[in-house]
């Protein structure tokens, strides 16, 4: 696939497992890539299976979960990253 090298930083790029990583694959690309790296994304596993990985991802940030939410029409609540968050309390800020 020909993604930005860049965003995965801490993998070896030649390596990665297109299909059986799609998950990890797909958040790496709403976090750090371009809109060619979208663009992609979109053509290889198209916007159902991006649907489904993004709805069982626990690491989203924050600017990722809202373009989600509005681009698939889905209340930032069903997505288990926003659960997994409300459920995880950082530590106490003195």
């Amino acid at each position: 696939m020909n993604l930005s090298q860049v965003i995965f930083w801490d993998t070896d790029y030649a390596k990665i497992d297109w299909d059986n990583k799609a998950r990890y694959v797909i958040e790496r690309v709403l976090m750090y890539g371009t809109v060619t790296d979208w663009r992609t994304i979109q053509q290889r596993y198209g916007m159902h299976r991006i649907r489904e990985e993004m709805l069982q991802s626990r690491d989203l940030d924050p600017k990722s979960l809202s373009f989600l939410s509005a681009i698939f029409n889905i209340p930032r609540e069903q997505f288990r990253c926003y659960t997994q968050i409300q459920s995880s309390p950082g530590h106490w800020i003195y």
